[in-house]
């Protein structure tokens, strides 16, 4: 959550912020030209929209199908009662979940997992069978990939 909710992004910030999720890594200069600005006053918009709150990370996209893992999958996981707390640490100690949402509803948790195969599928699954009931859709395909929300 942005540090500071009031935080609005002009014209120039919205440019920054689109172009920085296209392409991370690209230098200030470049930033710079693509905006019409300096080189330091474009880095001193991206220091303000991270000490805002609005930028979090700089990060990588991995794809994990270069990486072998062929099936990638929606989880929803109902924990039995009493055991929120130790179906959540499954979760996050479990590598293949790449992703996890506390959500509303029957279900508490909406997790995606990366899988090389069906069977390292049901292995990942059976690890949580003793604690929780499972509902699982394989991805087929990405209507949208991630975008940034409405700036």
């Amino acid at each position: 959550m942005p540090k500071n909710e009031n935080f609005r992004p002009d014209d120039v910030d919205r440019r920054i912020i689109d172009l920085l999720d296209r392409e991370g890594r690209l230098p200030m200069s470049e930033l710079a030209r693509a905006v019409g600005m300096s080189a330091p006053s474009v880095a001193e918009r991206v220091r303000h929209l991270q000490e805002s709150g609005v930028i979090r990370n700089f990060t990588i996209d991995v794809d994990a199908r270069a990486l072998g893992y062929q099936i990638q999958a929606l989880v929803r996981i109902r924990p039995l009662p009493g055991k929120l707390h130790l179906v959540e640490r499954l979760i996050q100690e479990e590598p293949h979940f790449i992703e996890c949402d506390k959500v509303t509803g029957d279900d508490p948790f909406l997790a995606r997992l990366v899988v090389r195969s069906v069977e390292e599928l049901d292995d990942v699954l059976e690890g949580l069978s003793e604690h929780a009931v499972t509902s699982t859709a394989v991805v087929k395909g990405k209507s949208i990939v991630k975008r940034l929300p409405p700036l």
